[in-house]
């Protein structure tokens, strides 16, 4: 039970990824505060993790709204009684080439992606402080590192919450607070299943193992970076990508 104890909060935890992390987190023994922005989405995935004997809290979250992240940290730390692990995984997509990409899908990627990222830890890191220790785990993306033609809002997004993973982490550590970013490559989520074939056959050419990852995957190194084993350990980015880069 690696995190015996420990009290996680995971936003983008109603599926792919986030609901990944959320149950290999209730699975070592932490007690986890799914977030999202639906509820009923979210009870499905506590329901999962109580079926499995562990411990999971749904919170309806918007990660854009600076009001509703206060709210949410201040619930679950008076519901669950700490926090010690935040992931930052709500991500969402608005592709477009840069010439036609209106204002709003700018807007709409930056504000989840890198502001929602910004308000959580900013407030975790708070209660982190006061406490001495914590885990911050940033879920990033290889496109924040190599780039991806239509995608320069998601991966800007992506790039800077780099930038702030290693700001944060070197203002942090003084206070044995680890803050690191996984990069995911192509893993098998809502947001791959809806390209089209040609597309993923030419994307698995380029990806040395041959195949696009699980987020179960991104899950075992999210645990990793979130559990002691990983101490010394801080302001890095993990690239889960298959060899991708």
């Amino acid at each position: 039970m690696l995190l015996d104890g420990k009290v996680a909060l995971v936003t983008g935890a109603s599926r792919g990824i986030g609901r990944a992390i959320a149950k290999e987190f209730a699975s070592q023994g932490a007690k986890v505060a799914l977030c999202a922005r639906s509820v009923d989405a979210l009870q499905a995935v506590a329901d999962e993790i109580a079926a499995a004997g562990g411990c999971a809290q749904p919170f309806a979250l918007d990660v854009s709204s600076a009001d509703g992240v206060r709210a949410v940290v201040e619930a679950v730390t008076e519901h669950l009684g700490r926090l010690d692990i935040l992931i930052n995984n709500a991500g969402i997509t608005r592709d477009g080439l840069i010439a036609r990409m209106k204002d709003d899908a700018w807007e709409e990627v930056l504000n989840t992606n890198l502001r929602g990222a910004f308000y959580l830890t900013r407030a975790a890191a708070k209660i982190m402080m006061r406490q001495r220790c914590g885990k911050i785990v940033n879920i990033s993306s290889v496109v924040g590192l190599t780039g991806n033609p239509g995608q320069a809002n998601y991966a800007a997004s992506k790039a800077g919450l780099i930038g702030m993973t290693r700001s944060v982490a070197k203002e942090l550590g003084s206070r044995n607070i680890q803050v690191n970013a996984i990069a995911p490559g192509f893993i098998v989520t809502d947001m791959t299943d809806s390209l089209p074939e040609a597309l993923k056959a030419k994307l698995l050419e380029q990806i040395p193992l041959g195949r696009l990852g699980q987020p179960e995957e991104i899950a075992k190194a999210a645990l990793f970076l979130a559990s002691d084993w990983s101490d010394y350990v801080t302001g890095q980015v993990l690239a889960v990508c298959g060899g991708l880069t």
